[in-house]
């Protein structure tokens, strides 16, 4: 009878000693996976990170790798999809663009502007002449002499190393330039009539223009500007600080009078300046761009080492925002700015 419960014991003493032990090895288990996702997590926001940082940086063949990478792990993602099609877009490769988005389960206004744009620059391929130089590609219509063609790139390239330098800063891409006579090149959208010239990934340009040399000169300058301020930053430049350095490298507006009447208030400053249909509201928004950037490189001499530190401000906007990157690098808001020049 004594070995009978003595049997029993032992074999409740190796149930209980199997039961914490398959305890453990659940719990190891458990344990592993839980790490191992949380390994797949930290890898997967570090390469988020990273692609985040290509298209910071304009670097379109880094930022497609890296999103093609994550769509294989999660491959329904739409904000991924759509960031795709966009560095597609970037690329300038318009049918790989369109056929992509044609293959997606669902819709969006910024899919559908894709390809539409797409659609437009892939006739402007089709239809309009093509230039070459070290730094950009320029496309014209309505034959445009061999001369201002030449004349435009000579132009844009010394532009280039002159922005450049002062930036301290390459945009990674080849830039684009379309001399433009019919209306159907002067890009998509509306513009009041005092618009002539634009940026919109492409610079544009009326190609009657050329035959100014005291205007195309500044407007080639004005436009790079900013494509360079796009290349250096994907976030939204407030349109004050965008038209600002773009005027005060063109240097064709320096030494205007300060426009009459009240002084504009910052949400103005901030939007585009394109949709602005009073010509006189208009002349007032960019002076006063002009002014507060002005104001920010006189406070440190004006020279190269102050458009660098202008140009780090801008690389900033889409961490810090408008007034966290001044308060960073200048220690006061745009309203404080505004008070300043006013």
């Amino acid at each position: 009878m004594e070995k009978i419960v003595e049997k029993k014991t032992k074999m409740k003493w190796v149930a209980k000693l199997l039961g914490v032990l398959l305890m453990w090895v659940i719990a190891f288990v458990g344990y592993k996976v839980w790490y191992k996702h949380v390994e797949e997590r930290i890898r997967y926001e570090n390469m988020i990170e990273v692609t985040n940082d290509c298209i910071r940086a304009g670097d379109w063949k880094c930022a497609e790798k890296k999103v093609r990478e994550l769509l294989k792990s999660v491959p329904n993602d739409t904000n991924l999809q759509m960031h795709m099609a966009g560095i597609l877009f970037e690329q300038g490769r318009y049918k790989e663009c369109i056929s992509y988005i044609e293959t997606l389960n669902f819709k969006h206004a910024d899919l559908d502007y894709l390809v539409e744009k797409s659609n437009l620059l892939e006739q402007e391929l089709a239809q309009l002449g093509v230039e070459k130089s070290m730094h950009f590609r320029l496309e014209f219509d309505g034959g445009p002499s061999k001369k201002d063609v030449m004349e435009a790139l000579a132009v844009l390239e010394v532009a280039y190393d002159s922005i450049s330098n002062l930036f301290d800063f390459l945009p990674e891409n080849k830039m684009c330039l379309v001399l433009y006579q019919d209306k159907e090149f002067q890009g998509v959208g509306p513009r009041p009539d005092w618009v002539g010239a634009v940026f919109d990934g492409k610079l544009r340009v009326p190609v009657n223009m050329m035959v100014y040399r005291e205007v195309y000169r500044p407007v080639l300058f004005h436009e790079l500007t900013h494509a360079f301020v796009r290349a250096m930053t994907r976030a939204n430049v407030p349109c004050w600080m965008n038209e600002g350095i773009a005027q005060v490298i063109d240097a064709s507006h320096s030494g205007e009078e300060r426009p009459s009447g009240a002084y504009p208030s910052i949400e103005s400053l901030k939007k585009s300046f394109v949709k602005e249909k009073n010509t006189e509201q208009a002349t007032k928004l960019y002076w006063y761009s002009r002014r507060m950037v002005e104001e920010l490189l006189w406070r440190d001499g004006g020279g190269p080492a102050a458009f660098r530190k202008f140009a780090k401000c801008l690389q900033d906007l889409g961490a810090l925002g408008m007034d966290g990157a001044l308060k960073k690098y200048y220690d006061m808001t745009a309203q404080d700015l505004l008070e300043s020049v006013r």
